[in-house]
């Protein structure tokens, strides 16, 4: 249905080999989640896939087709070039290959900043793009564990950290992030589920 095959070789060649091999790692482990938690496994995969199809083309490419696109950037994610991608990507796949679903859009387009009211496939790239194969960084063995055990935790928790890494860092913060951390943990709270403590 998603002429996975193509989309495989189109990515290959268009990008660097540490970020195709990352792309497929995340599309893996996009499929796995997705048969765990009931999700539509080809749709997972696919999305998984060309997550970061736009990821390494120059910026003002990525601006223009993030703003000719019908998901437009917040004021954070407009100062901030290294969100441009996902939003690009939406927009690149809806145009390039026909893409019309609105969740694997959505999924492409919030997988950096995430946001409230996620459906279950943006979730699921939201973490599958955290604990993909090639991830070392400090926590992801946790992040796994969580992702395998439950994904409201887990996107709580991702949530949070990038937030935390945002802010060490003295960046501008998406809205979008901000609401989905104020979505998920009041979610948490309603079910009362365990809330992180740094």
């Amino acid at each position: 249905m998603y002429q996975v095959k193509d989309k495989i070789a189109f990515l290959e060649n268009r990008l660097s080999p540490k970020r195709f091999r990352h792309s497929c790692n995340v599309a893996r482990a996009a499929r796995q989640l997705a048969q765990q938690y009931g999700a539509d496994v080809e749709k997972a995969y696919f999305a998984g896939l060309v997550h970061d199809i736009c990821k390494e083309i120059p910026f003002e490419e990525q601006e223009a087709l993030m703003l000719s696109g019908q998901f437009q950037p917040d004021l954070a994610e407009l100062h901030s070039r290294k969100l441009w991608h996902g939003i690009a990507g939406a927009h690149f796949i809806q145009e390039e290959f026909g893409v019309e679903d609105e969740d694997i859009l959505r999924a492409v387009r919030y997988h950096t900043v995430g946001r409230a009211e996620m459906s279950l496939l943006e979730e699921i790239i939201y973490i599958a793009d955290m604990i993909s194969e090639e991830r070392d960084y400090k926590g992801v063995d946790r992040m796994r564990r969580l992702a395998q055990k439950d994904l409201q935790t887990a996107m709580l928790e991702a949530l949070q950290d990038a937030i935390s890494s945002v802010m060490k860092k003295g960046g501008l913060l998406s809205q979008n992030t901000i609401e989905g951390y104020n979505f998920y943990l009041l979610r948490a709270q309603e079910h009362k589920m365990p809330v992180i403590k740094k």
